[in-house]
């Protein structure tokens, strides 16, 4: 009998892969944004985890291989809704039963830090937790909006700088092509104040893409139009171009990506846009992905 209780599909950051998944919720509690295929599993109805069960499961994981793990990412989709306390009990138990932990992290929607005091935030990176994922999407309010995802430009800041007081390493991801032709020129300059703002650590664009289909996003955002390959790399010029980050590890290297990027932000940033432009002019020599190596 495995320790851990797991409700498929189970997903995490590409940079978890070597990491514990320790789920404290399972789901996504707003789960509401059309674009996101994630949590939409029946099986996957949003519900806290017991204490109990968590704490017995850090208990058996850590009896077999306690010594082992360096690094726990806490499941689902948005775990940071617990509240503090609970939080802070979890974060105790790693430490306990898992002695050679060395980074804790999570997803967490902007939304959940809007009734924590920056004390309690203070106290989950004292206890541990240092890292976390915020899918921004956008910085444009009228796109967050169309793909109903709950948050605002004000919203999205807030949580980001209260993680960044706490000195929460803070990873931001941006959806290329999210507000199709009619909001492409203001999601790219809106996104791009978005990071200049908030100065993460990590800034990553995916291309929006719907492996089950546009219905359910089209039914509430039915002017969209999606941007072709040029274009995309069009808006993605434009985003950079606007970028004015001071250390910042940036990465578009998603399968979803037709081009590759990867630098960092502002030293790489004029070869950063020197690719993307040429991708623009002739695409042909800017060593694309194929299609079939996207997986979508």
């Amino acid at each position: 009998m495995l320790p851990i209780r797991y409700v498929e599909p189970v997903f995490r950051p590409p940079s978890e892969a070597e990491s514990l998944i320790l789920p404290v919720t399972d789901g996504c509690s707003w789960n509401q944004c059309t674009f996101c295929e994630m949590y939409t599993a029946p099986q996957k109805k949003f519900l806290a985890r017991s204490e109990d069960e968590v704490l017995e499961s850090l208990r058996r994981t850590g009896d077999r291989y306690g010594d082992q793990i360096r690094r726990v990412f806490l499941a689902d989709g948005d775990a940071l809704v617990l509240p503090t306390r609970r939080l802070l009990a979890i974060l105790e138990a790693i430490r306990m039963h898992m002695p050679a932990v060395r980074r804790i992290s999570s997803y967490c929607l902007p939304r959940n830090l809007r009734k924590k005091e920056q004390s309690e935030i203070d106290e989950l990176a004292a206890a541990g937790l240092t890292m976390v994922y915020v899918g921004a999407e956008s910085g444009d309010d009228t796109v967050l909006a169309s793909v109903k995802k709950g948050e605002t430009y004000a919203s999205t800041c807030e949580a980001l700088e209260k993680f960044g007081r706490a000195g929460i390493t803070r990873s931001v991801m941006i959806l290329n092509g999210l507000g199709g032709k009619i909001y492409t020129q203001q999601h790219a300059e809106n996104s791009a104040r978005l990071a200049n703002e908030t100065q993460p650590e990590y800034l990553a664009t995916l291309v929006v893409s719907f492996p089950k289909g546009e219905q359910r996003f089209r039914a509430d955002f039915p002017e969209w139009e999606p941007l072709g390959q040029p274009e995309l790399f069009v808006e993605m010029e434009q985003f950079l171009s606007r970028l004015e980050l001071k250390r910042t590890v940036f990465r578009s290297d998603h399968a979803s990506n037709w081009l590759v990027l990867k630098g960092t932000l502002g030293a790489d940033k004029d070869r950063l846009l020197a690719q993307v432009r040429q991708a623009i002019a002739a695409p042909g020599q800017a060593h694309l992905r194929p299609a079939w190596a996207r997986g979508l």
